[in-house]
């Protein structure tokens, strides 16, 4: 089975023997890193990430043209005026007097520059009844949505005064306070909501007010200090709010798992007839050293976000690895200090209906539980022991079942799809401005989005240039790929022009790529290309959409190496089998594969998506596959490597491989079946967001998770185990050289101290 031999004291006993013993030490050491950490970060302050940070081939290139030059483009705003019949086009009277009423509306709030007349700049449809009236907000862009407000009254006021005229105004401006108001406090209320659903299913789980409250309170301060710590490292690498959502999702989650685990084992021992001394100690000697190899598991699954090479992800993927390090160290160090002091007041507050003393039933006799010489006090579950009669009866009909259905529910995601959500995509008719988007789309396709080409020269007002910047306008609509008008707006100063091209294919990305693919490999060449030192790169939604796809896909191949090789090596390592480590990874792979099923099911084809409130909107957001692989390998681990090492520390004690599969699910199963539904339900939450890729993203976590603490955990994992039976402990002699990192401790060697000895002798398991 390899290494019998161990050492009396790992890493996580040390720390918790330490902390412990020295408790008011161990709290306050946490309580001043939390100050600092928080402290430092507000005083360094946050560099967010910019354009040219977040975009990458072309669009990065664009954005940092416009950087260098000290260009912001203003929020630029249209406003639709369409005639609600046939008849009433941009030539009748009514129309004119509609569009110049506009016009004279929106300046009058003094907070718009370069209002232009669709009759100077063309902008009539070719059917005559739509015309756009375009100009610019005032100030930053950034900050343009606080100050649209006036402008849209404005504009509603004109709309009551010419009824023959549909009249209506979008743009980035107006979309940003749109969404603000409609969905900027969905993220606040699911990001509040998410610590009292948590504390909610703690109270059921621990029957007790303060045995609720520790893992909460411990998963907070690890994610107030994370948040200080990210004030810092974003002078290195910037941040930005995705990255702080996603730590908060991924603190709670690992933060509250992490303390459930540890408590639940010290509250069983105890349970068991041990002491509060030697009931810490086997606690932080199991349950404390199968959370650093969950948590180093979980920070490399994270760290290899960082090699997808796009800012976004790189700030996600450590932004995540920090707050799983922090609560895991948290965990095996103040946790201890915590309980110690606690003591048996951990129990106070109890709620007697839900207290676990009220709910154990007896299972004397079932294999449960084993602690030592005897049974445990947490007898375990009843319907998981029921379950794995079955699978342990039938391991080989069970792997073939519960396998057989998951690969049959990951079957879709072979034909997944990816790409950026467009608005209608995003929200459906869910917001008037969506109709607006999709009626200038259809009278101006592309008008809404247009691609952006961003030209620097040496001289942006030589002969060459301009006659380059009339050639390319020219093209882009004879080409094909746009239908017009193009307009230039010229920067002389800093010698950059920006040429806007609505592409033909307008919200439609597939036929918009088409186009952008046009214009950047046919017009671009024959006319920027043509003159020496002009750099012309292509931005915009549709090119956005498409170097970000590109980078992405680019990188799958080495972030899923890095997460599968590392993972297995971390398994291999810890657990000191071969077949362990294998396993490990399939089962996880198999997980993941079966939500990215799940998701293809229900948001790319629409099956079933009305009953978690959702719609097929025919394909995935361009990130989510990339960040669910990464997010779920680590999260997945936590469960595996908490029921392996308790199934490997029944089989160190003696128990038979069969044994020891039933009393690591079972006595596992109450606590990691708490932690996966705190996970669901917080996961979940996010998948009530109105926001399409807000709900792809929630129901795919709380699918994976599901599926991972019942099928794989459940049936699979002992089924596996079953048939391999003691080639699960297979470790090849030639890997004996390789770094022993399970340093285990049964329950036996932490019951009572050791004799003083030799820092890193060897005893006998």
């Amino acid at each position: 089975m390899g290494n019998r031999d161990t050492r009396v004291r790992g890493i996580a006993a040390r720390a918790g023997g330490w902390s412990a013993r020295h408790r008011w030490a161990a709290v306050g050491i946490w309580v001043l890193f939390v100050v600092l950490a928080m402290g430092l970060g507000s005083a360094a302050g946050t560099v967010e990430l910019k354009d040219s940070d977040q975009l990458s081939g072309e669009t990065g290139r664009a954005a940092a043209i416009a950087e260098e030059a000290g260009i912001d483009e203003p929020a630029g705003e249209t406003v639709l005026v369409q005639g609600r019949d046939a008849g009433v086009k941009a030539t009748s009277t009514e129309f004119r007097a509609a569009v110049d009423a506009v016009m004279k509306a929106v300046e009058g709030t003094g907070k718009v520059t370069n209002v232009t007349s669709p009759y100077d700049t063309d902008t009539i449809s070719k059917d005559g009844r739509s015309a756009l009236v375009q100009f610019d907000m005032r100030g930053e862009a950034e900050t343009a949505g606080e100050r649209v407000e006036p402008v849209l009254k404005a504009v509603e006021g004109v709309q009551k005064d010419h009824g023959s005229v549909l009249i209506e105004e979008i743009g980035g401006a107006s979309m940003n306070k749109t969404f603000d108001d409609a969905f900027g406090n969905d993220f606040k209320q699911a990001e509040y909501s998410a610590v009292p659903v948590a504390l909610g299913i703690l109270l059921v789980a621990f029957g007790a007010l303060v045995a609720a409250l520790v893992p909460v309170l411990l998963a907070i301060t690890a994610i107030v200090a994370t948040m200080g710590l990210m004030m810092l490292v974003s002078h290195i690498q910037p941040m930005d709010d995705t990255s702080s959502s996603v730590m908060l999702l991924v603190g709670l989650a690992v933060g509250v798992d992490y303390c459930l685990f540890y408590l639940r084992r010290e509250r069983e021992e105890r349970a068991a007839g041990r002491d509060p001394e030697t009931a810490l100690r086997i606690a932080a000697a199991t349950s404390g050293r199968a959370i650093i190899v969950s948590g180093v598991t979980v920070c490399v699954a994270m760290a290899g976000m960082l090699f997808t090479g796009i800012a976004t992800f790189k700030a996600m993927g450590l932004a995540s690895l920090m707050v799983v390090a922090v609560a895991m160290v948290g965990s095996v160090t103040v946790l201890p200090a915590v309980l110690s002091l606690l003591g048996t007041r951990v129990e106070k507050g109890r709620i007697p209906f839900l207290h676990p003393d009220k709910r154990r039933k007896s299972n004397s006799g079932s294999g449960n539980g084993t602690s030592g010489n005897g049974r445990s006090g947490d007898n375990g579950s009843r319907f998981w022991t029921s379950v794995l009669r079955v699978v342990l009866a039938k391991p080989a009909i069970s792997l073939v079942v519960a396998a057989g259905a998951l690969l049959a529910i990951a079957a879709p995601a072979l034909g997944m799809k990816t790409q950026n959500l467009t608005l209608d995509q995003e929200f459906g008719d869910s917001l008037p401005i969506v109709a607006t988007y999709e009626r200038v789309n259809e009278a101006f396709p592309g008008g809404s989005d247009p691609a952006e080409v961003v030209v620097k020269a040496a001289d942006i007002n030589s002969a060459e240039v301009k006659s380059a910047i009339a050639d390319f306008r020219e093209q882009a609509v004879s080409s094909g790929a746009s239908r017009g008008p193009v307009e230039v707006t010229v920067h002389d100063s800093q010698n950059v022009a920006f040429v806007y091209v609505p592409l033909v294919g307008g919200s439609n990305l597939d036929k918009a790529e088409k186009s952008l693919e046009i214009i950047r490999d046919e017009v671009r060449p024959a006319t920027f290309g043509k003159v020496d030192g002009v750099e012309a790169p292509v931005t915009g939604q549709v090119a956005g959409s498409k170097d970000f796809n590109d980078q992405l896909v680019s990188a799958v191949a080495p972030v899923f190496a890095f997460v599968v090789v590392f993972a297995f090596l971390l398994m291999l390592l810890s657990f000191r089998s071969l077949t362990i480590a294998i396993t490990s990874i399939v089962l996880n792979l198999l997980s993941v594969g079966a939500a990215y099923g799940i998701l293809v099911a229900v948001f790319q084809h629409g099956w079933g998506a009305s009953l978690v409130g959702a719609e097929g909107v025919g394909a995935i957001i361009t990130w989510l596959p990339l960040f669910l692989f990464v997010i779920l390998f680590g999260l997945s681990m936590d469960y595996h490597v908490f029921v392996v090492s308790r199934i490997r520390e029944a089989r160190m004690r003696g128990l038979t491989t069969r044994d020891a599969i039933q009393h690591g699910v079972v006595t596992t199963a109450g606590v990691i079946t708490s932690a996966a539904v705190i996970m669901v339900a917080v996961f979940a939450i996010f998948g009530t967001l109105s926001m399409q890729s807000m709900k792809q993203m929630g129901v795919g976590l709380a699918a994976a998770v599901l599926i991972d603490a019942t099928i794989i955990r459940g049936v699979l994992l002992p089924a596996v185990m079953a048939l391999l039976g003691e080639r699960n402990w297979y470790f090849p002699k030639w890997l004996n050289r390789l770094p022993d990192l399970s340093h285990d401790e049964s329950p036996e060697a932490a019951a009572s101290p050791p004799p003083p000895a030799v820092e890193g002798e060897r005893v006998g398991v």
